[in-house]
């Protein structure tokens, strides 16, 4: 058995549906379970729909309910197959404007609305064009997570209650992904583009082949596209270096898609869906025979960059430790870490809680807080042990006159990741693209 997974910009209309059908339709003697998140541009939608709510305003959907409509009425299905959903939604909506409150449980609530939708079209098309579907929501077949909305965890028995589920499934299975429930019934979402941990969730789950991620990029790029058009697919990358990607900003996967594959040692292939034949990338457990040497550059926009001072820190006792209380206690997440004799820099890809944590640091150390700086992060397997790769690097940066704020490599051997202004991603991420591939 093998998972595919569809994204938005695969299933974004009636004739994308009719592709993603002719693709799945290779795979059916894989027994393929596909996952498929919401027509491209719906969430977004969603949530605007909540922030209008909130404010008390009288949020239409009118507008996605004719996308939808438009795509029923094109592939000849039941147009009342959404209607139920689109009612349940409206209420909410209403809910939230005459509260005019709207909590991270009511949102991830709003916002998953978007797989329900898609993948009652695929599954209700696909049965019509002669391959006998099912459309299910995750959460009602075993995607058990905690309480943490907006970017949830699955829980340990999701893994046997997913199992028992699917092996009941007689046709082919059409599953939402994003979206997962609590114990106590409430629902949730994995955090943006969190259809890609869906995948990785199932899979391991089902102890799948394969999982396969469909987007409309031929795999895993050399560098995003958008700002190196010249950007090639990489040929293979280890679980390691996915997973460095991920978390660094890499546009085809979710920072924590690759973590169930790693656990079972599944392969993931992402591949494009308007490029079936094409090989796409491969990404294998281990490092054994894999060519060393800088294998893509990920990046991160909008992160804002805290530097927290004090004289007190030379050659104190728990200074780092207090610093990385406040951050716990706040619930902030940090991405990079940079210490010298009286500062700590690091990075933060969120203000939430903000707030709150600098006015705790302030009572001990000056905080400075800067926003609108870029990650950039250069992954390959075997960057630290070979010489010269990060004055490579910084000489391209140098060349381009990019200004770097921050530098992180530490004890990992397959990153170097370093800061810049936003405004100088572009020119950086090219800058060091061209003197590793050549363009």
């Amino acid at each position: 058995m093998i998972v595919m997974k569809f994204g938005g910009s695969s299933v974004a209309n009636a004739e994308k549906v009719r592709n993603v059908l002719e693709v799945v339709k290779t795979r059916l003697a894989r027994k393929p379970l596909v996952i498929a998140s919401a027509f491209r541009g719906v969430t977004d939608d969603l949530f605007r729909l909540g922030e209008e709510a909130v404010k008390g305003q009288d949020p239409s959907v009118d507008k996605l309910v004719a996308r939808h409509q438009d795509c029923l009425r094109e592939m000849g299905l039941d147009p009342d197959l959404l209607k139920g959903l689109f009612a349940e939604l409206s209420v909410l909506l209403k809910g939230i404007s005459l509260v005019k409150e709207l909590t991270p449980r009511t949102l991830d609530y709003v916002v998953s609305f978007g797989e329900r939708l898609s993948t009652r079209i695929l599954a209700a098309a696909f049965t019509k064009l002669g391959v006998p579907s099912e459309q299910h929501d995750a959460f009602d077949i075993g995607l058990l997570t905690n309480d943490e909305f907006g970017g949830a965890q699955p829980l340990p028995e999701a893994d046997a209650e997913i199992k028992r589920h699917v092996s009941r499934m007689t046709k082919l299975p059409i599953v939402t992904g994003y979206v997962g429930k609590t114990r106590n019934g409430d629902i949730t979402t994995l955090g943006r583009n969190g259809s890609d941990f869906s995948a990785t969730i199932f899979g391991a789950a089902i102890d799948a082949e394969e999982i396969e991620i469909w987007s409309d990029v031929d795999g895993i790029m050399t560098a995003d596209p958008r700002l190196v058009p010249t950007a090639k697919a990489i040929d293979c990358l280890t679980f390691a270096e996915a997973s460095e990607l991920a978390y660094y900003g890499g546009k085809v996967l979710h920072p924590a898609t690759i973590t169930p594959a790693v656990r079972k040692g599944i392969p993931v292939r992402c591949l494009n869906t308007f490029k079936p034949g094409h090989l796409g990338t491969p990404i294998v457990p281990g490092s054994a025979g894999a060519p060393k040497g800088i294998k893509s550059i990920a990046h991160n926009l909008h992160n804002l960059l805290l530097t927290i001072s004090t004289p007190r820190m030379l050659q104190g006792h728990g200074f780092l430790a207090r610093i990385f209380d406040i951050f716990g206690r706040h619930k902030i997440s940090i991405d990079m870490v940079s210490t010298s004799e009286v500062t700590v820099s690091v990075t933060l890809d969120s203000n939430r809680n903000l707030e709150a944590a600098v006015a705790d640091l302030r009572q001990f150390a000056e905080v400075a807080v800067e926003k609108d700086k870029a990650i950039v992060c250069v992954v390959g397997e075997g960057l630290r042990s070979t010489p010269g790769i990060a004055g490579d690097v910084f000489q391209s940066l140098k060349e381009a006159s990019v200004n770097v704020l921050m530098i992180s490599q530490g004890a990992s051997k397959i990153n170097i990741a370093f800061v810049v202004d936003d405004a100088e991603c572009q020119k950086a991420v090219q800058a060091v693209h061209r003197k590793f591939f050549g363009a």
